[in-house]
């Protein structure tokens, strides 16, 4: 089992049970789900791109991504409806938490003037969205191979019914939010 799963079940349950009162185990908010998702806007001229965010995003992630296609035609923007424009990656169970244990403890350290993630991006139910700059503070990329430099959204969707029970949980299991 993975450290922050038995963390959670061992630490995070019995603590947030005794704050928020829960009567059932069944009540406690829970990491459901890990979406990774990088927007590739410059596939209306040269479709290798998105290959190649799909790659890092294979790398960085373990798992095979899935193109995300344009919902309507935005003739500004030279986008079509149904138009490849970038990728996502859905993570759930052991890989949603090591990927989450490699991000805490490994790639969030490793950026420069690093002072915590900030606690104001919850959406009211209890989800927690981070935007990332680029694809290269994560240890497997490697510089050299890296097409274009681009950022990504990871957003933690929680069981959680309010911004403070998915707070609590997602600093229980080691984020770093900002004091």
């Amino acid at each position: 089992m993975n450290r922050l799963k038995e963390k959670y079940v061992s630490e995070i349950v019995p603590s947030l049970r005794e704050k928020y009162s829960y009567k059932s185990v069944m009540e406690v908010p829970k990491l459901d789900k890990i979406v990774v998702n990088m927007g590739v806007g410059d596939t209306t001229t040269n479709a290798k791109l998105l290959e190649a965010a799909m790659n890092d995003l294979a790398i960085i992630t373990g798992q095979k991504p899935v193109a995300t296609k344009a919902k309507k035609a935005i003739a500004g923007f030279k986008v079509r409806e149904g138009q490849a424009i970038g990728c996502k990656v859905t993570l759930r169970g052991e890989k949603m938490y090591n990927f989450l244990d490699k991000l805490i403890s490994i790639t969030l350290p490793r950026v420069r003037d690093f002072r915590g993630v900030s606690s104001k991006a919850f959406d009211g139910r209890g989800n927690y969205t981070m935007g990332l700059t680029e694809q290269l503070i994560f240890s497997e990329i490697e510089y050299d191979n890296v097409v274009k430099v681009r950022g990504m959204d990871i957003v933690f969707v929680t069981t959680a019914n309010s911004n403070d029970e998915a707070y609590d949980l997602l600093k229980g299991l080691g984020m770093p939010f900002k004091n």
